[in-house]
């Protein structure tokens, strides 16, 4: 899972509001079809982010991780912060995840972020 181009989120329904749930949908290049959502439980407007993400199905039912072929000790929750702090004319963005076991499903996650990011600044410095 090296590299900004391995996945790709087709799909994805959002509702970004406290209490809201958006529902994305991954693809790997092999056909692999992975879903998540994320519920937000705070939002401070350019400040920070919280949600729960839990794996789900395409209609964005909850199901275990381990029925997805995923490690078993993933969490079936894993919390997330994402914050944002003014440096003049950037911005620092830092996020924050929890609940892993393993050093194994750390690492799994780490690089699914990255790839995020990635394509975040691959966007940004488009615009």
């Amino acid at each position: 899972m090296v590299g900004a181009n391995r996945l790709h989120c087709p799909d994805r329904e959002v509702d970004f509001r406290e209490g809201g749930t958006t529902l994305v949908s991954m693809h790997s290049p092999d056909g692999h079809e992975l879903y998540n959502t994320w519920t937000y439980q705070r939002i401070e407007p350019l400040k920070r982010i919280e949600f729960v993400l839990r794996f789900a199905n395409a209609q964005g039912e909850a199901v275990e991780p381990a029925s997805l072929g995923l490690p078993p000790d993933l969490a079936s929750e894993v919390p997330h912060i994402v914050a944002f702090e003014s440096l003049g004319s950037r911005t620092r963005l830092t996020v924050t995840e929890q609940g892993y076991t393993s050093e194994q499903t750390l690492e799994i996650s780490r690089q699914g972020l990255e790839q995020c990011l990635d394509k975040m600044e691959q966007l940004l410095a488009a615009a």
